[in-house]
C-alpha cells in the first residue's frame, strides 16, 4: 500500500462513519485530469537515485547528507513537533516517522524518490515538491464541488490510467466498473473506525460518475492534499531535501 495514499487520506478515513450515513450520492460530471510531466533534469534524476539508495540501505548519515542544512521547513505541522534546535534531518525523521512501525518512513522516502514529476511551491522561490498534482480545469472542479455539496477533501484521483472498481473490498470481487483519468468521489474506507489507522489495509469506497458505488484497492488513489517532499537546487551542493508538507487539511 502506498504510504502517500495511506497517510494523506487520514482525514477522509476519520470522516468515513459520518459519510456512510449520508444520502446516496447523485451522478456527477467527472472532471478530467492530466498527469504532470516528469522532470528531465539529469542532476535531479541522479539525486533521486541517491535518495532511493539511502532509503533502501536505511543509512541515516547518507540521508542527512541529502537534507538542506539551513532553511529546512515542515508545513502543516499540526502537532507542532518541529524543533529549530535540532538538525534538519532529525526534523524530517520526526515528520515521516522514519523508524516507526519497522521503518515506514524509509519506505515513504523510497516512494518519494520514485516520483519523477515535481511542481513549484509558490510560497518558496526555487523549491519544487513531489508528487506533483495533476493538471485540471479549476472552474469545472469548483462547479463539481458546488453541484455535489462537497469539498476538495471528498475527491481523489487515480494513480493509474485505468483503475478497476470492485463490487466488494476484495481483489477477486466482481468488476463494478473502471476509473479513467478523472476525479472520483470518496465515500469512506472499508473497515475504518473512529480512529484512523494508516498501517491498516483500507479499500476506498467510491461513487462512480453514474452514482453507483464500488471499492478501489489500497494505494490506487491520490488526494490533492497528499503529503509531499520538497527539494531545492543549491549552486554548490546541488539538489537537497528542502522540506516536508504533511498530508490533510
Amino acid at each position: 500500500m502506498h504510504r502517500t495514499t495511506s497517510l494523506i487520506l487520514v482525514a477522509l478515513i476519520a470522516s468515513a462513519p459520518a459519510l456512510a450515513q449520508s444520502p446516496p450520492p447523485k451522478p456527477y460530471a467527472p472532471v478530467a485530469i492530466a498527469r504532470a510531466a516528469a522532470s528531465d533534469d539529469a542532476s535531479f534524476i541522479a539525486f533521486r537515485a541517491a535518495l532511493a539508495a539511502a532509503a533502501k540501505g536505511r543509512v541515516y548519515a547518507e540521508l542527512a547528507a541529502l537534507v538542506l542544512t539551513h532553511g529546512y521547513f515542515w508545513a502543516r505541522d499540526f502537532g507542532q513537533a518541529y524543533d529549530a534546535r535540532r538538525p534538519a534531518v532529525d526534523n524530517l525523521a520526526q515528520a515521516i516517522g522514519l523508524e516507526r512501525g519497522g521503518g515506514i518512513g524509509w519506505d515513504a522516502l523510497a516512494e518519494f524518490a520514485a516520483e519523477a514529476a515535481v511542481e513549484p511551491l509558490d510560497s518558496r522561490p526555487g523549491v519544487v515538491c513531489a508528487p506533483a498534482r495533476p493538471l485540471y480545469d479549476g472552474v469545472a472542479f469548483s462547479r463539481m464541488l458546488d453541484g455535489t455539496y462537497t469539498g476538495g477533501i471528498d475527491w481523489a484521483y487515480p494513480r493509474a490510467d485505468s483503475t478497476p472498481v470492485r463490487a466488494a473490498p476484495q481483489p477477486d470481487a466482481a468488476l463494478a466498473g473502471t476509473l479513467g483519468l478523472h476525479f472520483v468521489r470518496l465515500l469512506g474506507f472499508e473497515g475504518a473506525g473512529d480512529k484512523p489507522n494508516p498501517g491498516r489495509v483500507q479499500w476506498a469506497r467510491i461513487a462512480m460518475q453514474d452514482g453507483k458505488q464500488g471499492f478501489v484497492a489500497p494505494g490506487s488513489l491520490m488526494s490533492l492534499t497528499a503529503e509531499r517532499l520538497c527539494y531545492i537546487k543549491e549552486l554548490v551542493a546541488g539538489w537537497r531535501i528542502a522540506g516536508y508538507i504533511a498530508g490533510g487539511n
